[in-house]
């Protein structure tokens, strides 16, 4: 059975999936998304994601041509019709078919795109023994050219930090911003525990407010655990007790080693592991 996509109004199988090649989202990037996540037929803080992206579509002057509640449903009978109980959604809205030129006021028929299918971002031997990422020499955008909470269609910042991963032998890569602090990696929100403290970097570091870190901050602080954004240089993360990452299709993942340093024991540390524990009973509560 072919995989069916949302497109606009309506279900279609994947192949009758199609947007112009004039779409300025195919053309400049020109456009928003979202990742979510269904666990147990239940789409994990829906209303959250719902409303990062309509903010990410205001703030680049983008009229999503669906109410948050029709979008709320398009997302539930993706995954209802392609049987997932457990599964990813990317949520996508383009600017639209165009002319070749940037103005995006020649532009019409924003295209809204849901498609549904399962995800495996990592082996599971990652989370069991931990991530070895290294830093990246591209930096993050600075916030003053491109506010990073804006989850845009461009990602080639974050393609090219995740290509330095790669051709180092690392499935991720950690990003710093212009001032040589801490920002996230490709994909993924950063924690460290420094002297028993959860810390991780703040929003004006150049980070986008992931909705996973914002879920862990919540359950670090029912558990007792002291947790708080904090400006962190790459100093701190190589003497940590312990690391871990954060993101929607991620989950939670620890890390162990960091251009080549030993991150506390080498193993994941017992608050990464409570907090993984923490997160998996949440998201399937």
């Amino acid at each position: 059975m072919p995989r069916l996509i949302f497109m606009n109004d309506r279900l279609v199988p994947e192949h009758e999936a199609r947007v112009s090649v004039f779409d300025h989202g195919l053309l400049y990037g020109d456009g928003v998304f979202e990742g979510l996540r269904s666990y147990s037929g239940r789409v994990f803080r829906l209303d959250a994601h719902l409303d990062r992206l309509w903010d990410s579509a205001k703030a680049i002057c983008l009229t999503i041509p669906l109410s948050k509640e029709t979008m709320a449903k398009a997302v539930n009978d993706t995954l209802a019709a392609n049987n997932l109980v457990d599964g990813y959604v990317r949520l996508i809205v383009t600017r639209g078919a165009g002319s070749l030129g940037l103005d995006p006021n020649r532009t019409r028929d924003p295209q809204v795109i849901v498609i549904a299918d399962t995800i495996a971002l990592y082996p599971q031997e990652h989370y069991e023994k931990g991530l070895r990422i290294v830093t990246a020499a591209t930096q993050r955008v600075q916030s003053a050219a491109l506010s990073p909470r804006i989850k845009s269609l461009n990602y080639l910042n974050n393609i090219m930090a995740k290509l330095e991963g790669l051709q180092a032998g690392c499935v991720e890569a950690l990003m710093l911003n212009h001032k040589g602090e801490v920002a996230e990696c490709t994909g993924d929100n950063i924690f460290v525990v420094r002297a028993g403290r959860l810390l991780t970097p703040p929003p004006d570091a150049g980070i986008l407010e992931g909705i996973t870190r914002n879920a862990v901050m919540e359950l670090a602080h029912s558990a007792g655990i002291d947790c708080r954004e904090a400006t962190l240089t790459r100093h701190d993360l190589y003497t940590a007790e312990e690391c871990f990452l954060t993101g929607t299709a991620a989950e939670v993942i620890p890390v162990v080693d960091i251009d080549g340093r030993t991150i506390g024991t080498g193993v994941p540390g017992p608050i990464t592991s409570r907090l993984t524990r923490d997160f998996h009973a949440l998201v399937r509560g």
